[in-house]
């Protein structure tokens, strides 16, 4: 049984287009026909839901047969249903609560949500969801974006993960004219008839069960997928690695997948009978070799079931791996990070040496720290054997001084995060100007991220007449002189950071770049 194919049938299509098309008139003068429409959307999205709802109790007995007839098999999957089924109903019923206590507010404490009698009230579903006191929309949102997290883990295929995001979104368009966030919750709720509010909640639970039936439906395929696996038998070689030192150990297991535990298969490499379905052995020359056999089992009707399989290997010589994470060259006066690795061979059996500075481990990673710009440094690699220690290689790399930083303000974008202003030609807002504490360095190329200390820089405006006025800065700060020339400056002007000295993790104090500063 597989259930939840993904498609809607014309009927919920009908009924879907008919949400769309009344709510849309909710920015009109909204009559009673329509809130009568609503009202016949609301018990066609119910019916739809009961159908649902009974194809998932359908679904979730059949998985629970699966399991009740192979515990062992089916047990990882009916778990996980019966998760999905908690989750699922908890959140349906904290839906209908809030359907009820919508429509109890609207028509008093003997309210019928299947027959609303104010179904015009537009503050009911404001007070009940959007209250700033209980925010019960707001914890509706994240209840929706925890179940939609948790019920898309348990779907494997992408399309239908896909569908199920989209289907329980809660990221709603930010509204035209509107100031700050636009949240879901006001999307919803705010000033919504009341049986336009249920209609809503009672679509949010068509969702829902909607995911739940995609989810059990990929647990029973799941379950049946072993099923498969387990009719098609086939022999598998896998070795440790296909890759092995001379000197080394060649190791792999032949396995028959999905093969019955309870049942050993008979394992031959060249006519010689394998033991534990462990094929080991030590190679003594280099190159590229094929090894071929079969495996026999024994099938229910006391036959045997021959299967054959063929694999390789590479026997290579001793080697290792040396590289800068950062880039092909190493920088004088700082830690440089080293990858260091050695085929075959654990991280904890590798050591390493290096000339002009000096190498240490931090980890499964090296820092290399060269002492003097323009000699090279070597970087010699040895590892623990068999044999005893062997030299595994070395790598030379150049020594070169940091290069020099680029100058920027950090300013606060549209969305509140902090960015770095370059200059020219792009151009920032008086106000983040204004904002803006003083000036920071550092090398950020996606090679090198690297921060600076700025020392001190000048800042040049010009007047009306084109006579320069420069400006020392308190350090890496703006002056408070700099901050009356900001205050000064109008739209669209600009004005220069020059003489700008920065400081960088190798000590050197060093002049760079200056930068041009133009306001919107």
């Amino acid at each position: 049984m597989a259930g939840g194919s993904g498609k809607m049938s014309p009927r919920q299509r009908m009924i879907n287009l008919m949400y769309i098309v009344l709510t849309a008139m909710l920015a009109l003068n909204v009559s009673s026909d329509v809130l009568n429409g609503f009202s016949q959307v609301q018990e066609a999205l119910q019916r739809t839901a009961g159908n649902i709802s009974a194809r998932n109790e359908v679904q979730f007995r059949y998985l629970n047969d699966l399991y009740e007839k192979n515990p062992v098999k089916a047990g990882p999957w009916y778990q996980k249903g019966v998760d999905v089924r908690r989750q699922s109903n908890q959140l349906y019923a904290l839906i209908d609560s809030l359907k009820i206590e919508i429509v109890r507010n609207a028509d008093g404490k003997d309210g019928d949500v299947n027959n609303i009698v104010n179904k015009d009230n537009l503050e009911a579903s404001s007070v009940v969801m959007l209250n700033p006191a209980t925010r019960k929309g707001k914890m509706l949102r994240e209840k929706v974006d925890a179940y939609r997290a948790f019920i898309m883990n348990v779907i494997p295929d992408s399309a239908k993960r896909q569908a199920v995001a989209q289907m329980l979104s809660t990221t709603v368009k930010h509204k035209l004219g509107t100031v700050g966030q636009t949240l879901w919750e006001d999307v919803k709720f705010d000033n919504v008839p009341v049986v336009a509010a249920v209609t809503i909640l009672t679509q949010l639970q068509n969702d829902l069960r909607q995911a739940e039936s995609e989810a059990l439906s990929s647990l029973i395929t799941n379950v049946d997928i072993g099923d498969v696996r387990v009719n098609e038998l086939n022999a598998y070689v896998i070795p440790n690695s296909n890759m092995i030192m001379r000197g080394g150990k060649y190791s792999a297991n032949i396995v028959l997948a999905a093969i019955d535990t309870t049942q050993r298969p008979t394992i031959y490499v060249g006519g010689t009978k394998v033991e534990n379905g462990l094929y080991e052995f030590v190679p003594t020359s280099v190159g590229a070799f094929d090894y071929s056999g079969y495996i026999e089992v024994p099938k229910g009707d006391g036959t045997i079931d021959r299967r054959e399989f063929t694999s390789h290997y590479t026997v290579i010589e001793p080697m290792a791996t040396i590289s800068a994470t950062m880039m092909n060259v190493l920088y004088a006066g700082i830690d440089n990070p080293i990858s260091i690795s050695v085929p075959g061979v654990a991280m904890n059996e590798i050591t390493a040496t290096m000339s002009n500075g000096t190498l240490t481990r931090n980890g499964d990673l090296w820092v290399a720290r060269p002492n003097k710009i323009g000699n090279d440094a070597v970087i010699t690699v040895s590892a623990a054997t068999a044999n005893g220690t062997q030299q595994m290689g070395a790598m030379t790399f150049r020594v070169r001084k940091l290069p020099d930083p680029s100058p920027f303000i950090a300013i606060k974008d549209a969305s509140g995060n902090t960015v770095n202003y370059k200059g020219t030609p792009k151009r920032i807002s008086k106000g983040s100007l204004m904002a803006a504490t003083g000036l920071g360095a550092a090398l950020d190329d996606d090679l090198l991220n690297i921060s600076y200390t700025v020392v001190s820089f000048t800042t040049v405006f010009f007047d009306s007449m084109g006579n320069a006025m420069p400006e020392v800065s308190d350090g890496a700060k703006f002056s408070s002189r700099q901050m009356e020339q900001f205050k000064r400056l109008k739209p669209g002007k600009s004005f220069f950071i020059t003489n700008v000295k920065a400081k960088g993790p190798d000590g050197i104090t060093r002049d760079i770049s200056p930068m041009e500063v133009a306001l919107n």
